[in-house]
């Protein structure tokens, strides 16, 4: 093989090369797209209940602010109530999980 045939063969392997590097990024490209679209898809139910949220927080920081204020001073009964909650919370969970078992 002659040094000029030898050159073209190798521009030609470059050329495909590329050609498929090429063709890889644009794959790589639209499954990034479709990954975004399934993504906002997925989480527009939260970004909804967050701007619900927005809405009234001012609201939320007075009822917030309001509770530390209560929780400074009677800091037993804060305690009482985290608690209160948490078994309230436990139990709403396991009779959930009941009632799936028995649906």
């Amino acid at each position: 093989m002659t040094r000029r045939a030898s050159d073209r063969s190798r521009g030609l392997s470059r050329i495909q090369r590329k050609a498929e590097l090429v063709a890889t990024i644009e794959q790589q490209r639209i499954d990034i797209l479709v990954a975004g679209e399934r993504w906002r898809h997925a989480s527009g139910s939260l970004d909804a209940g967050w701007q619900h949220l927005k809405r009234y927080r001012g609201g939320i920081y007075l009822a917030a602010g309001a509770l530390l204020v209560g929780a400074a001073r009677h800091p037993g009964s804060l305690i009482r109530t985290v608690k209160r909650l948490a078994a309230g919370g436990l139990l709403l969970n396991r009779a959930r999980r009941l009632l799936q078992q028995l649906g």
